[in-house]
């Protein structure tokens, strides 16, 4: 059995075709690693950036009336 699995590998590491799915699964897992370490600093970022949308929409908003 490990044998078999042993030649399953093998081949996956010999095919070229899925090293831009190899490379698509570790440049995705790594943003996921990213945004988990730096998710306070990205909420903070998104919050901030949403209540200045915020502000100038109700800024418009008052403007038109």
């Amino acid at each position: 059995m490990l044998e078999v699995l042993r030649g399953r590998m093998g081949e996956l590491w010999r095919d070229e075709d899925g090293l831009g799915m190899l490379e698509m699964i570790l440049i995705i897992a790594v943003i996921v690693i990213i945004a988990v370490i730096f998710r306070k600093e990205l909420k903070a970022i998104v919050e901030n950036l949403l209540s200045k949308a915020d502000k100038k929409t109700d800024s418009f908003m008052d403007g038109g009336e």
